[in-house]
């Protein structure tokens, strides 16, 4: 009994990491290069996997920075976004 529980538990845990995967990369923002779908210009020189960091202000003016990564295809992967706090800011 005991076994059986153990391996519906590895079950349940190993699904439930498969769901976790397919979101673990943040969505676009307006701003963000990938908003509106790939940009029509591939990168072509750039080493696939190379990864960059391209820099904005959202909607509401707070500094954003966004990590991507070069795929296989040339597409970008965004696979990360943080929000730069200013604490001289006031708005």
């Amino acid at each position: 009994m005991r076994k059986l529980f153990l391996a519906i538990a590895a079950i349940l845990l190993g699904l439930s990491d498969v769901s976790q995967a397919a979101g673990r990369y943040p969505d676009p923002i307006p701003g963000s290069l990938t908003y509106h779908g790939q940009p029509r210009s591939k990168l072509k020189k750039a080493p696939v996997g190379s990864i960059f960091q391209h820099q904005f202000r959202d909607q509401f003016g707070y500094l954003m920075i966004e990590t991507y990564r070069i795929q296989p295809d040339r597409s970008l992967l965004l696979i990360e976004r943080h929000e730069v706090y200013d604490m001289f800011d006031h708005r």
